[in-house]
């Protein structure tokens, strides 16, 4: 089993953050990294509430945690750091409100 930095790691799991969050298995051609190990780091930060799409689909097509974290996200910012975030994010107001 290979053991990985925790920066190296951290490195990797922001590659899994949208907007240009890239399939697993495109990040693990990408990295050299297992697509296992992957979807490990991505299955225990969701875990955590932290929102991690599937990098082949639209919001319409997350799983109910991913659009769960969005919405925690956002719930207390205005409209001017909604649409930061969405920009942030790659996603639009309206889908967040959805």
């Amino acid at each position: 089993m290979m053991r990985y930095s925790a920066e190296r790691k951290e490195a990797v799991m922001k590659k899994m953050l949208p907007p240009n969050n890239p399939s697993i298995r495109d990040l693990s051609k990408e990295e050299g990294i297992s697509e296992a190990t992957l979807y490990n780091w991505r299955n225990a930060a969701r875990a955590k509430g932290q929102l991690l799409p599937d990098g082949d689909q639209t919001p319409a097509g997350w799983t109910a945690v991913d659009k769960f974290a969005a919405v925690v996200e956002t719930a207390a910012l205005n409209e001017a750091e909604l649409s930061a975030w969405c920009r942030e994010h790659g996603l639009y107001p309206e889908q967040i409100r959805q």
